[in-house]
């Protein structure tokens, strides 16, 4: 390879310290000019496929990551407490510090091989993206993609990344054999809000771009608008923006979900918060206390109340009901009111609203 030569040294020159603990099959560490302060860990994996715990509500059994740790760099991101599994920080370094599974297309054939697999729906994107911008240094989606469709296993893949254009024919040529499941995340319309909370990403121009390409590719595309940000994406005019724009693109579907704060994401992103709009933290501080303190999901009256909301800008911009539930958990907010109406007095939220100069000063 290119960069076979390339090693990494600190700012004096000398080669710097191992990873704090070993790296199960690392192979080596390379960073490079392309990914300025990025750090890739290339290792040799064992297994590709993840099996999803039987208590989780997604809606498929079976995953596949190609990396740990991701560039797109969002304050929200859930898996940034799989980092603390390998004793690095669910912070920076989870944005620059990136574990890449190079041999993850062999490994996943081989176990697809085998007699035991019962060709069971995988999913791509699920921790995080398949198809971030390090994907055009590694290819590994390619010889995913073709390990999945050449054993005849339904597969899904969830991104942000245009990259995925790369791919379509590879997509279209395996959907006539099995099930493909393509769905794009995109929540922020306002590009400087979605540039300060996911600056590693394509702004929302770029994304709806690529549900535009995918559907003239005859593929179904399913949008994931998640997180909706309460008090910064949670407006009417914000949702009918986001619902317009997407179905003049020609997405499918629209599936919408509050903000999670789980550990480690919780702290960064309130961290951002609190620099950005401290004004927001004391509101959010309520809106997501649980039995033991700050919780991970906001409360049950607000979820009502969001899907309400955005059960009627589905229904104002012709989506219909999605009969494919496999991006939708058990636990959607949509299915949690599905008869109440945004306006219902029962879904209002006292001592939570923002006043009309405060709304003015975020939007």
């Amino acid at each position: 390879m290119r960069w076979e030569n390339q090693k990494i040294h600190d700012d004096a020159g000398r080669p710097a310290a191992a990873p704090l603990i070993p790296m199960q099959g690392l192979l080596r560490s390379v960073r490079t000019p392309e990914f300025d302060g990025i750090t890739f860990h290339e290792v040799a994996a064992k297994t590709a496929l993840n099996k999803v715990p039987g208590q989780s509500n997604m809606p498929f059994k079976w995953t596949v990551n190609p990396t740990r740790g991701c560039s797109h760099s969002c304050k929200y991101c859930f898996a940034r407490n799989t980092h603390s599994y390998l004793d690095m920080g669910t912070g920076e370094d989870f944005d620059t510090q990136i574990v890449v599974k190079t041999n993850v297309a062999e490994v996943l054939r081989a176990e697809l091989a085998k007699a035991s697999w019962k060709r069971e729906h995988v999913a791509l994107g699920t921790n995080t993206d398949p198809y971030q911008r390090l994907e055009g240094r590694y290819q590994l989606m390619p010889g995913i993609i073709r390990a999945l469709a050449d054993s005849e296993t339904p597969f899904s893949i969830l991104t942000k990344g245009p990259l995925l254009k790369r791919d379509l024919p590879l997509l279209v040529e395996a959907s006539k054999n099995v099930d493909v499941s393509v769905a794009v995340s995109l929540a922020i319309m306002d590009p400087p809000l979605q540039q300060a909370v996911e600056p590693g990403t394509p702004n929302p121009t770029a994304r709806l771009n690529l549900v535009r390409t995918v559907a003239d590719a005859g593929l179904d595309v399913n949008v994931l608008a998640m997180p909706i940000l309460p008090w910064l994406t949670d407006s009417e005019d914000h949702l009918d923006w986001l619902h317009g724009s997407l179905k003049e693109a020609g997405a499918s579907w629209v599936s919408t979900g509050a903000l999670h704060l789980r550990p480690g994401a919780r702290e960064w992103f309130m961290q951002w918060l609190q620099q950005e709009h401290p004004a927001l933290v004391p509101r959010y501080r309520r809106l997501y206390s649980g039995r033991h303190g700050f919780g991970s999901y906001a409360s049950k009256e607000y979820k009502q109340w969001l899907g309400a909301r955005a059960a009627e800008a589905r229904r104002r911009h012709g989506f219909e009901r999605d009969s494919d539930l496999r991006w939708r958990g058990r636990t959607s907010p949509e299915e949690s009111a599905p008869q109440q109406r945004a306006d219902d007095p029962q879904l209002q939220l006292p001592g939570l609203e923002l006043s009309g100069q405060a709304q003015g000063a975020l939007w």
